[in-house]
């Protein structure tokens, strides 16, 4: 049972802040107004109504103090970056099965042809590189392409490779025209196994189409339905499907399938690619332990962090960036080099802390950098550079690193499909079965994760996991929090407060009401609306019945204008879309990739009211969470990331539940992506349970009505004032 809290704590508590009881308690002025914070023509002040953070933005890297420090930053930054790509939890990873074929036989080197399903519908295409006339296990480095024309096809051309040659970013014309073939031949000769294998879109690898992987600009209506969708819709981002993940699986089943090989040393495994090859190599080395050395080329910076759709995903980046990224990859050994792009500070802006933070791990030799006075490129220059890297960081042994003249892989020696006995199907039905067969396996992983089967703990593990990144904060990590003290006005046996919640490390801040009864009993209840504050009041400014209740029985109940509703709400319309960065082209990434979805926003403000309350002069003994409808969802997070501090939670709906999986539009406020992949609502829900099976006095109630009543909000009040 809640204590009782005295007449005079009641006054100390009203003199300091918006949780004050009442101090007289005399009949209510009538008024048709919603209580207000701001005056007629004011404005918020709350970082979040500002610019939003994209692509071209600022991403420095702080190290951190010690290594305990940053484990538990980097176990967070690498879960992030699984759940934005679709891989936490990861895919089941069978034995792959691969088509080894057309063998090209040069002087010191072989070349075969390689491809292989690395999930249903999801190909993997390469050219797999031998060094002849060695015996054992080789040291072996796979590598991403990147961005160049063709792919692992690519030729610079005559005119190309005059230019390059005159500005001595190359020697040779052939090495400089093939630059890609170049570098694996030269890594062969140095005595490495080497796979070179397709980005999604390019070479042989079109199963999805170029044009749908890097050019993608306009949403497809056609493929958005909640029965058939693709790439990009709404639906796959609510199951974090897209194409940057599609590439990390696609790397970490290579590494999966090459480590099988007779003549590769798994425990000497390189990475190197060259700009959106450089994205897939760091991004692989943060992700996966087995890589031992990796030179992500032209890609590492605290500027641009990739411009392309196939290097971008909902949550990738928010509050990180490619410099921790490649943080990630230590205590292994990292290179990098810069060009006369947006990598061209790295010596002064992200190197100098990588090498910090190296040192703080105790090996500042495995890190280096270099800027090279060229354009965008993978050069020979910088690829003598990384030669050098590879010798020394898996111990290659006295190897020549100048490269020598090759006789390059025609298009019919290198096509993977050429002399194959089939080909993938491709297009859209591709696409949708290919996707879909993730789904599938989603699903069945969720019902594996289920309490009944392996219990709470590691359900909250990793659903609960999952839940953490989507909403991007929890109470721990909420920050300083207050409630703003503001000036009560008695009503009829209560007092009503008008005020802030206040977020001073996040610069976020809230209008707030805040309705005290005279006989408040210690207890608080934060009631979400779809409205706002003005949610819990009659068109007559009195506590609509439910709210009345809580009151009578001796509960505060706290309401709030969360982002972009009531006095949050700027232009006073209703909100209809969600915001998004000046970019054309219609990928949720390029938005939510750098800033948290609006509903992960207002998660964020409960938390801070959670945070407020805490932190007050006179905490109140409990705190219960209730929302209306859509709001319902955003209390039940909100419980999620708050843990014990929220005792019961309840959620109303005037009507079905409503459920993610409805949205179809990317643009719709209400849109969490990585909300289906988690179990919806229900996996909510189910992560919640966790609390109440520890604690007989938490608990949660979900009420449903056919059509919106007092009914529903009648029963969770009585719910929440009833007494064990």
């Amino acid at each position: 049972m809640a204590r009782p809290v005295s007449r005079r704590t009641a006054l100390q508590i009203s003199s300091i802040s918006l949780i004050g009881a009442a101090v007289s308690l005399r009949a209510p002025s009538v008024r048709a107004d919603v209580p207000r914070v701001l005056a007629n023509g004011q404005k918020p002040t709350d970082k979040r109504l500002g610019v939003l953070k994209d692509l071209n933005g600022y991403f420095p890297f702080t190290p951190s103090k010690t290594p305990e420090e940053w484990a538990k930053r980097a176990e967070y930054v690498r879960r992030q970056i699984l759940v934005s790509c679709g891989l936490w939890p990861m895919p089941a990873r069978p034995a792959i099965q691969a088509t080894i074929h057309g063998k090209v036989d040069r002087d010191d080197y072989t070349v075969e042809k390689v491809y292989f399903e690395s999930h249903p519908g999801l190909y993997v295409t390469g050219s797999l590189y031998r060094p002849k006339n060695v015996t054992g296990k080789r040291p072996t480095i796979i590598c991403p392409h990147g961005h160049w024309a063709n792919g692992r096809f690519h030729d610079h051309g005559e005119a190309k490779i005059k230019t390059e040659i005159e500005s001595g970013a190359e020697t040779d014309p052939v090495s400089g025209r093939h630059p890609l073939q170049a570098r694996c031949v030269h890594l062969a000769r140095m005595g490495c196994v080497v796979f070179l294998y397709d980005m999604l879109g390019n070479a042989d690898n079109t199963i999805l189409s170029a044009g749908l992987i890097h050019g993608f600009a306009k949403q497809r209506p056609e493929l958005s339905t909640p029965e058939r969708w693709g790439l990009y819709s709404a639906q796959a981002e609510l199951r974090c499907l897209n194409v940057l993940g599609l590439q990390t699986w696609n790397s970490i089943r290579i590494l999966d399938w090459i480590t099988t090989l007779p003549d590769v040393d798994a425990d000497k495994l390189g990475v190197t690619g060259a700009s959106g090859g450089g994205t897939q190599t760091f991004m692989l080395g943060a992700v996966d332990p087995r890589p031992k050395a990796l030179f992500p080329a032209v890609m590492v910076s605290t500027a641009m962090q990739g411009g392309c759709t196939c290097e971008n995903a909902t949550y990738l980046r928010v509050n990180t960036g490619n410099i921790e990224f490649a943080a990630l990859i230590a205590p292994k050994h990292l290179g990098m080099s810069a060009a006369n792009d947006w990598t061209r500070e790295l010596e002064t802006k992200g190197l100098p802390e990588l090498k910090q933070h190296y040192a703080m791990l105790g090996v500042p030799e495995k890190v280096r950098g270099k800027y090279y006075p060229f354009e965008h490129n993978y050069n020979k220059v910088s690829r003598r550079m990384m030669y050098e890297f590879f010798q020394q960081a898996l111990d290659l042994g006295n190897v020549s690193l100048e490269e020598r003249p090759f006789k390059p892989l025609s298009h019919e020696e290198a096509s993977v499909w050429v002399g194959a006995p089939t080909q993938p199907k491709t297009g859209d039905d591709a696409e949708v079965a290919l996707l879909k067969a993730f789904d599938t396996e989603f699903k069945q992983q969720l019902k594996d994760l289920e309490p009944s089967v392996k219990g709470y703990a590691e359900y909250k593990r990793v659903v609960g996991g999952g839940w953490d990144i989507l909403i991007g904060r929890s109470l721990a990590t909420a920050g300083t929090s207050r409630l703003e003290p503001t000036n009560g006005v008695d009503r009829n046996g209560y007092r009503e407060y008008v005020g802030w919640v206040k977020n001073d490390t996040h610069e976020e801040s809230c209008p707030a009401l805040a309705l005290v009864p005279g006989n408040w009993i210690g207890e608080t209840v934060i009631w979400l609306t779809e409205t706002g504050k003005a949610g819990v009041l009659t068109a007559e400014g009195a506590p609509k019945p439910a709210i009345q209740k809580l009151l009578d029985s001796g509960l505060a109940v706290f309401s709030l204008d969360l982002l972009y509703q009531g006095e949050l709400n700027t232009d006073g319309t209703a909100l209809t879309e969600s915001r998004r960065v000046n970019n054309p082209r219609e990928f949720l990434g390029y938005t939510l990739g750098y800033n948290h979805p609006l509903f992960s926003q207002r998660v964020h403000d409960v938390l801070t009211t959670i945070a407020g309350l805490k932190a007050h002069q006179t905490p109140p003994v409990a705190i219960h969470l209730v929302g209306e409808n859509k709001a319902g969802t955003i209390a039940l997070a909100a419980a999620v990331q708050a843990g014990d501090a929220v005792k019961k939670v309840g959620a109303v709906f005037s009507g079905p539940l409503f459920q993610f999986a409805q949205i179809t539009d990317i643009r719709d406020p209400w849109l969490l992506p990585g909300a289906v992949r988690y179990g919806d609502v229900k996996g909510l829900q189910t992560v919640r349970e966790e609390t109440t099976s520890r604690d007989p006095s938490a608990g949660i109630m979900m009420s449903y009505k056919d059509a919106a009543d007092d009914q529903s909000t009648s029963e969770i009040a009585a719910w929440l004032v009833k007494r064990s």
